[in-house]
């Protein structure tokens, strides 16, 4: 019985003791708690917003270049083939509104499509983040190959939106080179192309060209992010950045963007000519992207 009372005292005494003694808080145990090391993933909205937004400037500055692109891959042997000839002469002949022709389809469509692409590419990087053994760690870091795959996946789902507005386009701005020829106006606008294209072979007709349109699309958004991301790098280097934190100014983006753009198109040309030819000939000319090469190259 003593000795049951004397550990009894001992073990009521022990709060007081440690009270006393005032034992240090980082010797007493205290439940350990899991702490998070992964990284909040940038949100898709942000992602989708920005793209729409910035697909819109690029039509404005781009489109009376791309028109001009179009007209120089679809003319016939013979035909003025200078970039800036064909400009000064469709601007002399059509003024702004002929540089613009067209654009009704791409500026409906560019924000959603470019909205799609930087979505795409977001969701491509949390593909290969998820895929790579050291993805779950804070200090992760892209390698370029890995962005260059995820630029290459976002051209997946920009295709279903950027095929049938391509196709719209072409036609409309081929169709002002058989006016300037003495012919006659086939579509009024694009809504009119997109329902006669849609009555002449439904939406197989609607959708021509889409092989050829990721064809140019993947290999073309490979090189863009690709590239866009190694000049913003080496920029946030030259200038002594934490390429994690740092923080370009605007004129610096435009300038890696201006880069990315023409390691693109180098990429991006020869089967963008295979589908503005494949989707502005007329039904059956063509069976298919490889009849075009064929007739091309023959």
């Amino acid at each position: 019985m003593s000795t049951n009372m004397n550990f009894s005292l001992e073990v009521e005494a022990l709060p007081t003791m440690v009270e006393d003694k005032k034992i240090p808080n980082e010797l007493v145990s205290t439940p350990a708690t899991a702490e998070t090391t992964t990284t909040k993933p940038d949100s898709a909205l942000k992602s989708f917003l920005s793209g729409g937004v910035g697909g819109i400037c690029v039509v404005l500055v781009g489109h009376p270049l791309d028109l001009i692109k179009v007209r120089m891959q679809t003319m016939g042997p013979g035909a003025e083939l200078s970039v800036f000839g064909t400009l000064r002469t469709t601007f002399m002949r059509e003024g702004i509104r002929g540089l613009y022709r067209g654009v009704s389809a791409p500026i409906t469509a560019v924000s959603p499509l470019f909205a799609t692409s930087f979505w795409g590419y977001d969701m491509g990087k949390r593909f290969m983040r998820n895929m790579d053994s050291k993805g779950h760690e804070e200090s992760f870091e892209f390698t370029i190959p890995q962005l260059c795959v995820a630029g290459g996946l976002s051209a997946i789902p920009t295709t279903v939106l950027m095929a049938p507005s391509e196709r719209i386009k072409c036609l409309l701005q081929v169709q002002a080179n058989a006016i300037e020829k003495g012919g006659t106006a086939k579509y009024s606008g694009m809504i009119d192309c997109g329902k006669q294209i849609y009555k002449e072979g439904g939406m197989r007709s609607l959708f021509r060209g889409s092989a050829a349109t990721l064809l140019r699309d993947g290999p073309g958004s490979v090189a863009w992010f690709g590239t866009y991301e190694v000049v913003k790098r080496e920029m946030m280097k030259a200038q002594g950045m934490d390429p994690k934190t740092g923080q370009l100014s605007p004129l610096a983006v435009l300038s890696a963007g201006g880069f990315a753009g023409m390691a693109c198109w180098c990429v991006a040309i020869p089967p963008d000519v295979l589908k503005s030819r494949l989707q502005t000939a007329p039904e059956g000319k063509y069976s298919g992207m490889m009849d075009v090469y064929r007739t091309l190259t023959t």
